[in-house]
Parts: C-alpha cells; sequence; structure tokens
C-alpha cells in the first residue's frame, strides 16, 4: 500500500501540549549505567548537578562538573536497590517538555514516530525509546495518564536513548494522531487482526506506527483514529510478542523499504 500526500490544511498546528516543565517528577534524580550517563553528560539540554564514579578510569565525557570517586556500596546507597550501575551516576533534572511542533520542523518525507498506547512498564518503554535510537525514529509519543515517569530505571532500559529520542507526553492520544495527520503522517495501527502484514502494506512516508498496551492492544478510540491496521505474522502457539520487541520488528521493517 503505497501512501499519497496528504493534503495540507490551512489551520495552524494545534499544539496537544504546550512546552514547559514537565507536570509530574519535577525533582532530581539518579541517571545510571554507562550507556545512560554518557549520553545525558552530552546532552544540553539536559540538566546536571553531580556526578560520582566508583574508578578514576571511567571513560566518561568531560563535564563542568566536579566528579566524586566514592566506594562502590557509597554509590549503591544513591541508587534504587539492585540498580545495575556499572560504576557511574549522575544527578539530573528532568528533561523538559518537548512539544510536537519542535519535533516535526526537522523531519524529512520518510520521518516515523512511534505512538504508544497505555504502556505502563517502564522497562518496556525504555527499551522501545532504545529500538526508536537505533532505527532513526524522530519521537516516541505516549498519553500523560498511566504512563509512567522517566526514571532512573527507564533511562537505564532506554540505554542512552532517553537523551536522544524526544520522548512526548500529550494529553489526548486520539487529537494528537489527527493532528500529525493533518502534517501529512499517515497512521498504521499494530493489531493481531490486521487486514496485513507490515511487509504486505509497503508503507512509504511519512508514518506513525501504533502500538497498543500487552494483552489489550489498542484502544477503541486510538484503533479508530488510525488509517489502518497491521499485522505481525507469528506462527505456533505464540499469539503475541512483547511490546518492545514489536516495536523493534516493525521499526527495522520500515527502514528497510525506505531504503
Amino acid at each position: 500500500m503505497k501512501n499519497s500526500k496528504r493534503r495540507k490544511p490551512q489551520e495552524k498546528w494545534q499544539n496537544s501540549r504546550t512546552p514547559g516543565p514537565p507536570q509530574s517528577q519535577r525533582d532530581r534524580l539518579w541517571l545510571y549505567g554507562a550507556h545512560t550517563v554518557t549520553a545525558a553528560l552530552t546532552n544540553p539540554a539536559r540538566k546536571k548537578h553531580r556526578l560520582a564514579v566508583t574508578s578514576t578510569d571511567h571513560g566518561l565525557p568531560a563535564a563542568d562538573l566536579d566528579i566524586e570517586h566514592i566506594e562502590r556500596h557509597d554509590l549503591e546507597k544513591l541508587l534504587p536497590p539492585g540498580a545495575v550501575h556499572q560504576g557511574a551516576a549522575l544527578l539530573v533534572s528532568p528533561l523538559p517538555e518537548t512539544d510536537i511542533s519542535q519535533v516535526l520542523a526537522a523531519t524529512d518525507i520518510n520521518s516515523v514516530i512511534v505512538v504508544l498506547d497505555q504502556a505502563t512498564d517502564p522497562q518496556n518503554i525504555g527499551a522501545v525509546l532504545r529500538s526508536a535510537a537505533a532505527f532513526s525514529a524522530d519521537a516516541v509519543i505516549v498519553p500523560d495518564r498511566h504512563t509512567p515517569d522517566a526514571t532512573g530505571a527507564l533511562a537505564k532500559a532506554a540505554s542512552g536513548a532517553l537523551d536522544r529520542v524526544p520522548f512526548i507526553r500529550v494529553s489526548n492520544l486520539a487529537r494528537t494522531l489527527k493532528e500529525l495527520k493533518a502534517a501529512d503522517y499517515w497512521c498504521a495501527g499494530l493489531a493481531a487482526d490486521g487486514d496485513q502484514t507490515l511487509a504486505e502494506a509497503k508503507l512509504t512516508g511519512r508514518t506513525v506506527l501504533v502500538l497498543g498496551a500487552e494483552g489489550s492492544g489498542l484502544r477503541r478510540l486510538t484503533r479508530a483514529s488510525c488509517d489502518f491496521l497491521v499485522r505481525i505474522p507469528i506462527q505456533g502457539d505464540v499469539d503475541s510478542l512483547n511490546l518492545s520487541a514489536a516495536t523493534a520488528i516493525s521499526l527495522y521493517e520500515l527502514k528497510r523499504t525506505s531504503v
């Protein structure tokens, strides 16, 4: 299914959210793990406050921070129990919110945006962000309600992608999909009962990939807001895939067909 260009509307873009400080988790938080800390240190939009390491041979990029060398057990006292920190932790402020219009201004005709409908597992969301970074998706959009905050655990699962891929929270997902359609995107919802496989759809051009929560899938209004439904062919006794695995497969297929 080849995408034809949508006619652009005459009215101005209506923002789903107004840029500003995050609505929740206003306090500082610890990021940990080599990739996560490195990405945050090199992100000019991220406000950094304190960097702690357990080794002088940390290999982290230079930053305008005094590096604290502390014992491993002292570092672990700063972090959640069981945190895999790899000897590095960075105290930061949450990232300022990104407006969708800012993202759209920097996209091209092959832009891909991922939308998650009621994903609630921070590990899954982090893994989706990591796949989005690997396959050059322009943003990951989530509903503000029920979506967990961008905690250290989510950032660790994202392996640095939280500081590389815009993570946008919106108040109304259906309205956001409508706005993306007005910006020449086609919305493809992933569903087990999709009319065709993702490969058969042969999606080209600006595409929004919409994925629902594991188990319940896409909500009714989200599903109705999609232009078409596609599926990943699954064989055997497995009837569904993990959200992050489904995202990675779908993004790979979109990337493959765009080159």
